[in-house]
């Protein structure tokens, strides 16, 4: 995986950044492919798992499978990573920004052979860090709910603030997964808060039933909770799998009794809405749905669930409400429980069991089958406990690996085609909402400032910039950097960088050179913590002071090449 920030820009004549070619040679540590170069030299400690006895028993059936995997395959896994590595991507995964300084110092100053236990426990389930937590999960979920863009759109009916505000709740009060997702397949009423009848969970389904026979709800609601493609059988066979085009439209039968409606005057009174079917026959009795065959025949459909169970024919509502049914039969499915385990998995260790990570079944071998089924079955006995599947995989041996590949897991490389065997960590670029939340917390300029709506729009405003800059040429929302020239501009010249690299009073800079009682390696030392969540090496010690030398020793502005430097560096940018 060969990725680089670096180069010249064209748009800062004063700074360059003044000395380009030498800044680059100097942090050419921080810019590493395959994991970060030197980290034996970086970190003299081996760091091991802990000892703890309460660790859960999951943690170590986890170790036990994917171990069994290494041995099939003759794998040897990476050495683990350092308590630096492991709370930054802690930190990243569970709340979606990178640790500060004072966060890192607590954790690495601890004595307790358990720390790694009580900081999951800390970022899990302690009140200081709920809105966090919440926060970020409402913002994963919503961009695989509705997309990142959702919302945005004149013609959408999509409260974004009301699905965020739906979310956020649920995550915040650990809402069982299964609870949830019923949620989300039956709600009615208002999608805008602050309307009489609100339900927030209304904005799933309410821009996809209306149109194309409710084809995007049908495609979502499998893709998402069952990790099942079924869209590209509406109109025939699937090619690989047992999808047939009748199973399709038996799906897609469980959407038509909802519909969504426009409000009159404003969007405060879009809604989701359950009525009676009346069929296209007209007999809501034995409400009938006709698809076309592609020899032109017409064939009837009635809701039938994908493993066959068949429910009434009624278009009545009050007969029967066919997505409670649905939601019934989605929660008691076991592609349900795999399907979500498979997520969260891809979430914590960069790839899941299957690729794509929603497309399960017979034609799809997962990497580790035992593991997958192991804890769908954990997760359906816990109750659908999200935190606890959280901690168990944060926990377990492979997700505490270094990202360095060795000669012995070299092979374990998805990028090259093979099946993921998470013998090493794998680097995964940020997502764009947790590059804003690093990048304030690094720079301390502006973080947590004005009411929690003021700093949304603040962020989203900013979101909408990003997405529309990093677009992909299919029209795709782009969530992470690849290198090309918009994104390196951004990160060069953007907004938030000319904020971050401000020695403005307040900023983590101006306080860093202002410290008069600190040396120049402590100071430097100080925003690596910052940016990379870990000290300077010896070797980059020694070149941040070449680089003040080429400032002709002007500190101020040294150390602001330097923190430039860090915040566009592939180390920060990547989640390793």
């Amino acid at each position: 995986m060969e990725k680089s920030v670096w180069g010249a820009s064209t748009a800062t004549p004063l700074r360059c950044r003044l000395t380009f070619a030498l800044l680059s040679a100097a942090v050419l540590a921080l810019a590493y492919v395959g994991g970060i170069s030197n980290s034996s030299a970086v970190y003299s400690q081996d760091i091991a798992q802990s000892s703890s006895s309460d660790i859960p028993r999951q943690v170590t059936k986890i170790n036990e499978l994917v171990e069994q995997v290494w041995r099939d395959f003759n794998l040897q896994p990476s050495s683990p990573a350092s308590d630096y590595e492991w709370c930054r991507r802690v930190y990243l995964d569970v709340i979606g920004r990178i640790p500060t300084i004072a966060e890192i110092d607590a954790f690495i100053g601890s004595k307790s052979p358990d720390k790694r236990v009580e900081l999951v426990s800390r970022l899990l389930y302690s009140d200081e860090y709920t809105e966090e937590f919440a926060r970020n999960w409402a913002t994963i979920w919503s961009n695989l709910l509705i997309g990142r863009t959702g919302g945005t759109a004149n013609n959408s009916m999509i409260s974004r603030a009301g699905m965020s505000k739906y979310l956020r709740d649920s995550f915040a009060r650990n809402k069982s997964y299964d609870r949830m997702v019923h949620e989300l397949i039956t709600a009615s009423g208002y999608a805008q808060p602050g309307a009489e009848g609100f339900n927030g969970a209304v904005n799933f389904l309410i821009d996809k039933v209306n149109d194309d026979g409710a084809a995007q709800a049908t495609a979502a609601v499998s893709r998402l909770f069952l990790g099942l493609q079924v869209q590209c059988t509406q109109c025939h066979n699937h090619p690989f799998n047992d999808w047939k085009q009748q199973k399709y439209w038996e799906f897609n039968a469980f959407f038509r009794q909802v519909r969504a409606f426009r409000g009159a005057t404003d969007m405060a009174s879009a809604q989701l809405v359950d009525q009676d079917f009346r069929g296209e026959s007209g007999n809501a009795d034995e409400a009938d749905l006709f698809y076309e065959l592609r020899n032109g025949l017409l064939k009837v459909a009635y809701p039938v669930f994908v493993d066959g169970t068949e429910i009434s024919k009624s278009g009545y509502v009050n007969a029967v409400n066919r997505r409670q049914e649905l939601s019934q039969l989605i929660t008691a499915s076991p592609y349900f429980d795999k399907a979500a385990v498979n997520r969260v998995w891809e979430h914590f260790l960069g790839y899941g069991f299957t690729k794509p990570v929603d497309d399960l079944g017979p034609h799809n071998a997962p990497s580790n089958s035992a593991l997958l089924q192991y804890l769908a079955d954990e997760f359906r006995d816990s109750g659908y406990n999200l935190r606890q599947l959280y901690s168990w995989i944060i926990l377990s041996r492979p997700y505490a690996l270094s990202s360095k590949k060795t000669k012995n897991n070299e092979t374990d490389d998805p990028l090259l085609g093979a099946s993921p065997k998470f013998s090493h960590f794998y680097l995964r670029q940020m997502r764009a909402e947790e590059l804003y939340e690093s990048l304030m917390v690094a720079s301390g300029a502006g973080a947590n400032q004005g009411s929690y709506e003021q700093q949304e729009e603040q962020r989203n405003r900013w979101l909408q910039q990003f997405v529309t800059a990093f677009g992909t040429d299919e029209g795709d929302e782009s969530t992470t950097f690849n290198g090309t020239i918009p994104q390196v501009l951004m990160m060069f010249n953007g907004e938030m960088i000319q904020a971050a690299v401000s020695d403005q009073a307040g900023t983590l800079l101006y306080e860093t050179i202002n410290k008069s009682q600190w040396t120049v390696p402590q100071k430097v030392d100080r925003l690596f913590l910052a940016g990379l969540s870990r000290p300077a090496t010896r070797e980059e010690k020694n070149l941040a002071q070449q680089l003040i030398q080429a400032r002709r020793g002007d500190l101020r502005e040294g150390l602001k090449d330097l923190w430039w430097v860090i915040l566009n560096s592939n180390e920060f940018i990547f989640n390793h």
